[in-house]
């Protein structure tokens, strides 16, 4: 189980709840949430996520990463405009923040 705030994500059960409340992901955006929070405040460029998460080199994956971090962000955000958990860092990629 990994806790960040009101976030959590159990390994075992592949479940992501928000404040307790279960938050439905596909196995993508689940991949890319779990990298991140195992690793919180780490930063990932977006060839670094599209390659742990799809296991293979990256070829201009900006919009596919992007798509679903924009997905992952409207389902445990509860203001996706202003994030609590996941953040850019501009130029250089994305991370779930330390809370």
């Amino acid at each position: 189980m990994i806790k960040i705030g009101g976030l959590e994500l159990d390994k075992d059960a592949k479940e992501v709840r928000v404040e307790g409340e279960p938050v439905k992901l596909t196995a993508t955006e689940y991949g890319i949430l779990q990298l991140l929070m195992e690793n919180a405040g780490k930063v990932f460029s977006i060839d670094q996520i599209y390659e742990k998460v799809w296991n293979e080199l990256s070829f201009a994956p900006e919009n596919t990463v992007s798509v679903h971090i924009r997905r992952i962000r409207e389902k445990i955000e509860i203001n996706p405009k202003e994030p609590k958990y996941l953040k850019v860092v501009w130029g250089i990629g994305y991370k779930i923040e330390k809370i």
